[in-house]
């Protein structure tokens, strides 16, 4: 019953935080996708002005299907808005779209902690998909010469740790920049920054929890290696 073992103890609080994290950014969200600005202006009109405001006229702004899908893809220069911020004029919607204008902001300015995560997301897709089968292969063969692969898995997947590490200044960073953006243009008064920052930090959680389930999954690793090696 390996799938079972004691060792799955490390990992459930960062679990059921994630889990939490999730469930308050999908609430915190949809309290205040009911909440319009006083502006008016959609979330995809927002970005845009504030993309135009750093001359970034060159990156486009589409709509994608995905709910909650909103990102920014350095590689092609392109935005990406769910339908619930691209056409929406609610706190939350100015809030997201802001914050995704903060990344191709990132991308423009050469922020070092963006550009190390993008360089990481061969290592990290290498590492999800790769790290946790030959962890396993070399921990049920270790009695036949295959416990190094449990030590290559779990250097493999050191790279998903340092992805997630690096993606949480990225993230607050985009954050603070979304923010100062939305006030100093004008899009949103006082009370409503308050509100738009609620969301941000919210959805902020999730990385946090994504480096503390990645971080014990990690622990959960060595734990592994070490008692089958005893």
């Amino acid at each position: 019953m390996f799938w079972w073992d004691p060792t799955y103890i490390v990992i459930f609080p960062a679990l059921a935080f994630a889990m939490w994290a999730q469930a308050k950014v999908q609430g915190t969200f949809a309290r205040f996708a009911r909440v319009g600005s006083r502006r008016g202006m959609r979330g995809a009109d927002v970005a845009r002005e504030i993309l135009d405001s750093y001359g970034l006229a060159d990156v486009r702004i589409e709509q994608i299907p995905q709910h909650l899908g909103d990102h920014y893809d350095p590689r092609a220069r392109v935005l990406r808005l769910s339908p619930q911020v691209y056409g929406s004029s609610s706190l939350a919607a100015l809030g997201v779209a802001a914050h995704e204008s903060g990344h191709a902001v990132q991308h423009a300015t050469g922020y070092m902690p963006l550009a190390i995560r993008t360089s990481l997301v061969p290592v990290a897709n290498l590492g999800s998909s790769l790290a946790f089968p030959l962890f396993f292969i070399g921990f049920i063969f270790a009695q036949s010469g295959l416990s190094w692969l449990m030590t290559l898995g779990i250097w493999i997947f050191v790279g998903v740790v340092a992805f997630s590490i690096v993606t949480l200044p990225v993230e607050y960073n985009a954050s603070r920049r979304a923010l100062a953006a939305l006030d100093t243009g004008g899009y949103l008064t006082g009370e409503e920054l308050v509100h738009a920052r609620e969301v941000l930090n919210a959805a902020a959680l999730t990385y946090v929890a994504a480096v503390a389930v990645a971080v014990t999954q990690l622990l959960r690793l060595l734990i592994l290696r070490g008692s089958r090696r005893d």
